[in-house]
């Protein structure tokens, strides 16, 4: 035991105890030795011992060999670890292994218990010891809690630099995909505009031909309102109601105008139920740009034929609006895209914010959208109000 004496006299526990402390301490301790990649003791078990390393090196590992493992410490020859275990009975909280052939001494916490009684000066040199592991431990934590908010404050300013870019990035696309849609569908009514101005200067002495032409202009007029209030709103990002109290035949009578403009020279036939016809609250002009929307798409996925029905009918305390078409359905992926800003995969035009602009209308109303389409077989859309009047 002489190198074991000569360890404990240099130790932290031990270095200001007299000769005839240490030498007691000596005759309590029992070596042990370890070899490479052996365990000493592991996470969790009972500790009732304090190491002490003569020889060779040891690490203490935090969840030893888990997927998150933390390597605490790395002990060589003079080193203590366990010392936890001989002022308290709590489980190993970190498992410790030889890295290389190891000597080490041990002292158990029973005998380290009757040499404190038996001398009351190494109960200080104990407590001054692990006093001066805490005070380092802690001093050790807040300087890696320092560097680690330092390094979170520099992720964050990266992260923020990053969303900016990525924010501005997004705007930009966004701008350029209105900016085509804009383009597009605007094209469309100013050219069929401008050909029934023209159409209409040179039938000035034909009434029926001017009225049917001043029609068709009024037509497209309309229908560059209605697209500029879906993009207005769009761009606010909100809607902003005038509420006032109308019968649902009103609404419909608007709409079915439109609509049947827009279905003349095809096949399509539409229908119109009107089961329940009570006053209701909403925004008049918000609710028939919602149910256009709803028919122009009905109209594309027929094409040239089919059938669109309008019901307006009570169902379970609301008002129920539904559109059903029996045109070309969707499938579930396109189903499951149909709220998205700007996907449209109609060849037949459209800003693809329809059903978006539905959606927050009729939430704006405090109401719910139901979709249910399948492919080949058509889409049925139904609004739901609560019946504020009348109900």
């Amino acid at each position: 035991m002489t190198d074991g004496k000569d360890v404990l006299r240099n130790a932290y526990f031990f270095r200001n105890l007299e000769d005839a402390v240490v030498d007691a301490v000596a005759a309590q301790c029992h070596e042990a030795a370890y070899a490479r990649g052996e365990v000493i003791f592991r996470e969790g078990e009972q500790g009732d011992r304090l190491f002490i390393v003569l020889s060779g090196e040891v690490e203490v590992w935090k969840h030893y060999r888990g997927a998150d493992a933390n390597l605490l410490a790395t002990y060589g020859t003079g080193r203590f670890f366990g010392e936890m275990a001989l002022v308290d009975e709590l489980p190993r909280s970190a498992t410790s292994v030889a890295t290389a052939d190891s000597r080490l001494l041990y002292l158990r916490r029973d005998d380290f218990v009757e040499l404190v009684r038996r001398y009351p000066p190494l109960a200080t040199s104990v407590m001054r010891s692990l006093s001066a592991i805490v005070r380092e431990s802690n001093d050790s934590f807040v300087a890696d809690l320092y560097h680690r908010n330092q390094e979170l404050e520099q992720a964050y300013r990266r992260l923020e630099h990053a969303q900016r870019e990525l924010l501005e990035h997004e705007r930009l696309s966004n701008l350029g995909k209105m900016s085509n849609m804009i383009l597009h569908d605007i094209r469309n009514p100013v050219a069929v505009l401008k050909g029934y101005s023209q159409m209409l200067l040179a039938a000035a002495a034909d009434p029926e031909r001017v009225r049917d032409y001043a029609a068709r202009i009024a037509t497209e007029a309309e229908r560059l309102g209605h697209l500029s209030g879906e993009l207005l709103d769009y761009a606010r990002g909100e809607v902003r109601l005038d509420m006032s109290v109308v019968a649902p035949s009103r609404i419909l009578a608007d709409v079915r105008r439109y609509v049947e403009e827009q279905i003349r020279g095809t096949s399509i036939e539409l229908t119109v139920n009107i089961e329940d016809d009570q006053p209701l609250v909403v925004d008049f002009q918000r609710m028939v740009r919602a149910l256009l929307n709803l028919l122009d798409n009905a109209r594309k996925a027929c094409g040239d034929g089919g059938e669109i029905t309008v019901t307006v009918c009570r169902a379970e305390g609301t008002i129920e609006f539904a559109v059903e078409d029996t045109g070309e359905g969707m499938s579930d992926e396109v189903a499951r895209r149909v709220f998205e800003p700007f996907f449209s995969r109609s060849a037949r035009g459209g800003t693809g914010l329809g059903m978006l602009i539905v959606r927050n209308i009729v939430e704006a109303h405090g109401g719910t959208l139901f979709v249910a389409s399948r492919e080949g077989h058509g889409t049925k859309v139904t609004i739901r109000l609560p019946t504020t009047v009348g109900g």
